[in-house]
């Protein structure tokens, strides 16, 4: 089985590397390959097969559907696991809507709900919420940009602070919830609930705000499946789910995984089972067999961007 841990294209330009893209960067345009890098704790932990085709083509896919809410950065799908993309300014937030109360790392609105929080900023939820409960109605929780560690602020204090405008800041909100709205209607129609999801935004060169990165992939959001939820949330039992969480907790049981300098090798197994998710995702959402893109990968990519030489 062909794995994309990395790429190292020597003419395509300037390469940035990110969790899990490789980044070309070219006069008016950027080249974004997808690799199967799964990043957990701030760093990398796994190369799952297939990850990487499969987030380029669910964001594919969505940015399809929701390109009449917002223009996106999409200019060409030449390969299975590369995007070419308008280049532009990030903006550096993460634009986070929540549907449901849920979550189980720090940052989760349920973490916070279940230590006593009840005001964040610009919401205040009610007494007597239970964990995996659909919210009356979503709620816009933004975070901080940051190649280390992204902390939650709320839109209040992220004008305060300088991060952001207030124009821009409610360009944002206005299009995430519009885009979140759009994607809970279609998740549903195949069955699925969308969760809770987080955007990235920047401006193109006429300073337009521009949706980026990638959209509503398991890797950005959290998808449950619809037909089961009401039953097992009555039954105080977590919904069926996609999660990546298992995976987590198999490195926080085995390791240090912030501390420690060398983490242990995934299980191959549960790398598998993370793989298996990806697929039932893509097929359940698009309605399409999931097809493996040609291998080896790396002269597939290669073969494919004979255009974009520089």
């Amino acid at each position: 089985m062909d794995i994309l841990q990395e790429t190292d294209f020597e003419f395509y330009g300037l390469k940035k590397t990110g969790k899990v893209r490789d980044v070309y960067q070219q006069p008016h345009q950027i080249i974004l390959v997808t690799t199967d890098r799964h990043s957990s704790f701030d760093r990398i932990v796994a190369h799952v097969p297939y990850k990487g085709q499969i987030l380029n083509q669910i964001s594919a896919f969505w940015f399809d559907k929701t390109q009449d809410i917002i223009s996106n950065h999409v200019l060409a799908i030449p390969d299975a696991n590369v995007t070419v993309a308008k280049k532009c300014t990030p903006i550096p937030i993460e634009a986070v809507v929540r549907g449901y109360i849920t979550g189980v790392t720090g940052t989760s609105l349920w973490t916070h709900y279940s230590d006593g929080k009840r005001d964040f900023g610009n919401f205040i939820l009610p007494e007597g919420l239970q964990k995996n409960q659909k919210l009356q109605t979503p709620v816009f929780t933004p975070s901080t940009k940051d190649d280390a560690h992204d902390v939650t602020m709320s839109p209040s204090e992220m004008i305060e602070g300088g991060v952001i405008t207030a124009g821009l800041m409610n360009q944002i909100e206005n299009a995430s919830m519009a885009l979140y709205e759009r994607g809970v209607e279609i998740a549903k129609q195949h069955g699925l609930i969308l969760v809770d999801t987080k955007y990235e935004f920047g401006l193109n060169e006429n300073g337009m705000l521009t949706l980026i990165d990638e959209i509503h992939t398991p890797d950005s959001s959290r998808y449950w499946q619809l037909d089961s939820y009401e039953q097992r949330f009555a039954a105080q039992q977590e919904p069926e789910n996609f999660d990546k969480e298992f995976l987590r907790l198999w490195f926080k049981e085995n390791c240090d995984p912030y501390g420690d300098t060398v983490l242990p090798e995934a299980p191959e197994d549960l790398v598998l089972e993370l793989s298996h998710r990806y697929i039932h995702v893509y097929e359940q959402l698009t309605e399409t067999k999931f097809t493996p893109g040609s291998a080896p990968i790396l002269e597939r990519i290669q073969r494919n961007l004979g255009d974009y030489i520089l």
